[in-house]
C-alpha cells in the first residue's frame, strides 16, 4: 500500500499516475466474522463489547463491477451502525450480505463469512468500472452510504424508495474502515478542500441523515423561526442538527446529559439548553410503564426557554426512552421526525396527543443522493462544520466502537486508514484558517 500513499501525498502526482498504480492483492480491513455472530448471546447490549468482535486483518481486493469505483481510503469513522454490526443487532448483517448476494451473479461477491464493515470515507479514487465517467483515478472524494440498484420505477422520484435501497458497509461488504473500499459511482462527492481527511471522512453519515430528516421536504421541512427540540444535541447526529437550526433561522431546544456537552451547544451558538440529567429528567417509572407527569415537567421547560411557545419539530433519535415525551411536547399540527432509536426500537406513546392535535409522525432514513450532495455542499462551503472529538487508528477501531456504544464520545470518532497521521489532505489553507475555531470546536472540549 505504500505505493498508493505516496502517490497521494506527492504534490506532483497525476490522473495517469493513479491510473497506472497497480492494485494490491489484498488490503487491510475491520471485520465482523459470520462464525461469532453469537459472539454475546444472552448479554444485555450495554454489556456487549465491539473490542471482542472486530477484527484487523487482510482480506482480498474484490472485483470492480460496473459503475462501481476502488478507492483508497485515508480516513473513515465511527457510525452507530457500527456499532450494532458489532454487536450483531438487532440482527446479524450477514443476512443483509445473504440476501444481497442472492441479487445477482455480482453482488454474490458480497456474501462472504466475513463483513468489512464502515459507511463514511474520505480518500482518493484508484480505479473506475465501465459505464463511469464523472470519476477518475486521482479524484479526491468523499462517499456516502446509499447504495441502490434503481432498476425499479419506485426509487426515481426517492433513491431511498428504492426496494433494493441499502447502507453500504452495513448492509453491503466492502465497507469503509479499511484501507480500501468498494462503492458506487454515485456515492462519491468532492472532499472539502479545507479539510484534512479525517475532518472530511466524519459529517458523512450523520450530516445526511440530518439534513434529510430536519431540512429537506421529504423530512420535516424546518423553516425560519421554528422551535426545534433536538435530543443529544452535542453527540453524532444531533451536533449537526443544532447546526442546521441555527444556520437555518431556527431556534434548537437542545437536550444534553451534561454540562461539558451543554458547553458545546454554546459553542455552537444554541441558547436554550436542556441538562436533562442535571434537572433530573426520568421518563419511565419502571421497564413497563412512562410518567406523563414527567412529559408535563418537560414541557413547561421548553416553554420556559421559548417564550411560552411549545415545539414545532422533534429531531427524535433515542426512540424508545424519549418517543413518549416527544409526541406530548409538540405542538398541535406540528412533527416529530424519527430515525434510529439507539435506546431502543419499541417506541410507545400517547396517541391522544398525536391524533386530537393533529401531529405528524414522519419516518427518515439516510438520505438520497441529492440530499447528501447538498449537505456535502454546506460543508465544503464552511456552512457547516465537522464536529470531529477524537481520532484513532485503524488497530484501534475495536476501543472507538467501544467509545461510542458506551456514549463516552462528544460528536463524531475519526478512524485513519491509510493516513499516517492527522491533519494531513488540506488543500485549501486559507479557507481553514476562517473556519479553524469552529472545525476544531468538538477538539477544544
Amino acid at each position: 500500500m505504500n505505493h498508493i500513499l505516496d502517490a497521494i501525498t506527492a504534490p506532483d502526482s497525476t490522473r495517469e499516475d493513479f491510473a497506472n498504480l497497480p492494485i494490491p492483492e489484498s488490503y487491510r480491513a475491520i471485520t465482523v466474522h459470520k462464525d461469532e455472530a453469537d459472539l454475546f448471546a444472552g448479554l444485555p447490549s450495554n454489556e456487549k463489547d465491539p473490542r471482542k468482535s472486530l477484527h484487523l486483518e487482510d482480506v482480498p481486493v474484490p472485483e470492480l463491477g460496473p459503475g462501481e469505483a476502488l478507492v483508497a481510503v485515508m480516513a473513515s469513522s465511527v457510525n452507530y451502525n457500527s456499532v450494532w454490526t458489532s454487536i450483531f443487532e438487532p440482527v446479524s448483517t450477514f443476512s443483509f450480505l445473504e440476501r444481497y448476494g442472492r441479487l445477482s451473479d455480482l453482488s454474490k461477491r458480497h456474501d462472504l463469512p466475513y463483513h468489512v464493515i464502515g459507511s463514511d470515507l474520505a480518500g482518493v479514487v484508484l480505479r473506475t468500472g465501465p459505464g463511469v465517467n464523472s470519476w477518475h483515478p486521482g479524484d479526491e472524494v468523499v462517499a456516502h452510504c446509499l447504495s441502490v440498484e434503481l432498476e425499479s420505477s419506485d426509487g426515481h422520484n426517492d433513491t431511498m424508495l428504492d426496494p433494493e435501497q441499502r447502507i453500504w458497509g452495513f448492509e453491503t461488504n466492502f465497507g469503509g474502515l479499511a484501507e480500501i473500499a468498494l462503492v458506487k459511482s454515485n456515492q462519491l462527492m468532492p472532499k472539502p478542500d479545507h479539510l484534512s481527511w479525517e475532518e472530511a471522512a466524519a459529517p458523512g453519515l450523520v450530516n445526511s441523515t440530518a439534513y434529510r430528516q430536519l431540512v429537506s421536504r421529504n423530512g420535516a421541512g424546518m423553516k425560519q423561526g421554528d422551535n426545534v427540540l433536538i435530543w443529544g444535541a452535542s453527540g453524532g447526529l444531533g451536533s449537526y442538527a443544532t447546526q442546521f437550526a441555527l444556520a437555518g433561522g431556527a431556534n434548537p431546544i437542545c437536550v444534553v446529559s451534561s454540562e461539558d456537552k451543554a458547553e458545546i451547544c454554546r459553542k455552537m451558538g444554541a441558547e436554550a439548553i436542556i441538562d436533562r440529567k442535571a434537572e433530573g429528567y426520568k421518563f419511565w417509572k419502571d421497564e413497563e410503564n412512562q410518567d406523563p407527569r414527567e412529559w408535563k415537567r418537560f414541557g413547561k421547560r421548553i416553554r420556559e426557554l421559548t417564550g411560552g411557545e411549545d415545539i414545532d419539530i422533534v429531531f427524535e433519535h433515542p426512540g424508545r426512552e424519549t418517543f413518549g415525551a416527544s409526541v406530548y411536547v409538540t405542538r398541535k399540527g406540528g412533527t416529530i421526525t424519527t430515525c434510529a432509536s439507539t435506546s431502543g426500537y419499541m417506541h410507545q406513546y400517547d396517541n391522544r396527543y398525536l391524533w386530537m392535535s393533529l401531529k405528524r409522525i414522519i419516518g427518515s432514513h439516510f438520505a438520497n443522493y441529492r440530499e447528501a450532495w447538498e449537505a456535502n455542499r454546506l460543508i465544503a462551503k464552511g456552512r457547516i462544520h465537522p464536529t470531529l472529538s477524537k481520532t484513532y487508528s485503524l488497530e484501534e477501531t475495536g476501543q472507538a466502537a467501544y467509545d461510542v456504544h458506551r456514549n463516552l464520545h462528544q460528536g463524531k470518532v475519526g478512524v485513519l486508514a491509510l493516513a499516517p497521521e492527522e491533519g494531513m489532505g488540506v488543500r485549501d489553507h486559507e479557507k481553514r484558517a476562517k473556519h479553524l475555531d469552529a472545525i476544531n470546536r468538538f477538539r477544544n472540549v
